[in-house]
């Protein structure tokens, strides 16, 4: 309902915007009652058993490659355009002519800084955790969702700055799919660390029993490495 709703509203059908928001609702709601549902079996029930954690590792593994194929495709077509630019595409230069690629050493490095700082911190709080350090664990992911935060508000000045749009070209278009598509990773991400800080601070997680915890840090890391090879071909490369 949300998929299709969200692109009724994107042709302006009768009504769409109100069952969009419905469907958002009635999405928002099943993935709560989902989430505590997993947070009462593996925190209270303890049906999360160290065979059940091996199955729930395999699944985020295979989860984080489906993404990693994903982005991959997008940066195929990118580097296919870019290789040989052609009179046939409407333009034989990359960028194309009038359109301006964006300063590398501006915003863009700025998230680079933010993100990677974040990285360390999540690793951080994941050691204290392990360590049974509840505190620093607990001060390193309040920082870690502060600086995902941050990276969000970069990106969205560096889109209302921007002089080109998604319409502009199929520059335009994979520029901001494949920063888009990142972008919503992060809030995405963002959002599953802050549910880890939640049941932090109401003691689920454990130096022995934290896999929530563990499949958030590396789905930040995968988040990380993937914004690298953005910066590098996005910004340094076409700039």
């Amino acid at each position: 309902m949300f998929a299709t709703s969200f692109i009724h509203y994107i042709h302006g059908y009768q009504a769409s915007f109100i069952k969009l928001i419905l469907s958002f609702l009635i999405l928002l709601l099943f993935v709560s009652f989902w989430f505590n549902d997993i947070v009462t079996e593996s925190t209270y029930e303890g049906n999360h058993t160290r065979r059940v954690e091996k199955g729930l590792r395999y699944g985020m593994i295979l989860f984080i490659t489906s993404e990693v194929m994903l982005f991959a495709s997008f940066f195929a077509l990118y580097f296919y355009f870019t290789e040989e630019p052609s009179p046939e595409w409407v333009f034989d230069t990359w960028p194309p002519k009038g359109i301006e690629a964006i300063n590398p050493w501006g915003l863009p490095l700025y998230n680079t800084v933010i993100l990677l700082t974040s990285s360390l911190f999540v690793t951080l709080s994941h050691n204290y955790l392990i360590k049974g350090d509840r505190v620093n664990s607990l001060y390193y992911l309040i920082y870690t969702v502060i600086w995902g935060l941050a990276f969000t508000v970069g990106q969205y000045i560096e889109y209302i700055k921007s002089t080109f749009s998604i319409n502009d070209s199929l520059y335009g278009g994979l520029f901001f799919m494949l920063t888009g598509l990142h972008g919503c990773h992060v809030i995405l991400g963002t959002i599953c660390l802050l549910v880890c800080l939640i049941r932090h601070f109401k003691y689920h997680l454990f130096r022995n029993l934290h896999f929530g915890f563990e499949a958030s840090a590396w789905y930040w890391h995968f988040v990380d490495v993937v914004w690298i090879y953005l910066f590098i071909v996005l910004y340094g490369w076409d700039s």
